[in-house]
């Protein structure tokens, strides 16, 4: 495929280099160059297969809305926006394009919310919940969108939905690391998910583009991964 990865953050170049090393054709635009969405213009996009989100969340929904309109499927990385996620889903299906987001793609982390899942029935036993994340000092979204679908993914298996708290810390070059914290008056359960580079992320981001090339709608890919 021909791709357009959104980003020249870490994550961003990451992807880039992994798109290569699967063959793919890969420009990478910044924000500097995709002011108001100037690089996701028709006749911008005419070559493109697919555009890549890994930008920040101020700018995200824009650059939806443009490729929407342009008629490009999307993967979009980028968290923070997800208050938008009904208005989304609207536009892309108004437009009939592809769409697949996710907070985190890597195998490993969908394979801890398949643990937390079954954990969460703790809830359902006088335990309590708790979540922690860390991530670099250079994160602009907190809480983070992973721990957010943590959070979700407990309240939905537990059928509980009482406040569970939830406590970011930003510092250094932490990757990411999440943990899960369940207690009662007679034992604690720790569940963590701790990421050693990006690698899992890109390769994942990338991954996914593969399977949406010839689909249309609206997925998330906690949903598909599976698949892969």
């Amino acid at each position: 495929m021909n791709l357009l990865i959104l980003g020249r953050g870490k994550i961003g170049s990451l992807v880039a280099e992994v798109a290569r090393s699967r063959r793919h054709t890969v420009q990478v635009v910044g924000s500097s160059e995709n002011s108001s969405c100037s690089a996701l213009a028709p006749d911008k996009l005419s070559d493109i297969d697919m555009v890549i989100d890994f930008t920040a969340p101020s700018c995200v929904v824009g650059h939806i809305e443009a490729c929407a309109k342009a008629g490009k499927s999307m993967v979009v990385g980028t968290t923070g926006w997800y208050e938008e996620a009904v208005r989304v889903r609207e536009f892309v299906e108004k437009h009939g394009t592809g769409f697949l987001y996710g907070p985190n793609f890597s195998i490993g982390m969908s394979l801890f919310l398949d643990v937390v899942r079954t954990a969460a029935a703790a809830l359902q036993h006088d335990y309590s919940g708790q979540i922690f994340e860390r991530h670099h000092a250079h994160k602009r979204d907190a809480p983070s969108g992973t721990a957010l679908v943590l959070r979700r993914v407990i309240r939905e298996s537990s059928g509980k939905q009482e406040d569970i708290e939830i406590v970011s810390f930003r510092e250094g070059e932490v990757v990411g690391m999440h943990e899960v914290l369940l207690e009662s008056s007679a034992d604690r359960i720790y569940l963590c998910h701790d990421a050693k580079s990006r690698h899992g992320f890109a390769q994942g981001a990338i991954r996914a583009a593969e399977w949406l090339a010839d689909r249309k709608g609206f997925y998330e890919f906690k949903d598909i991964w599976h698949e892969l």
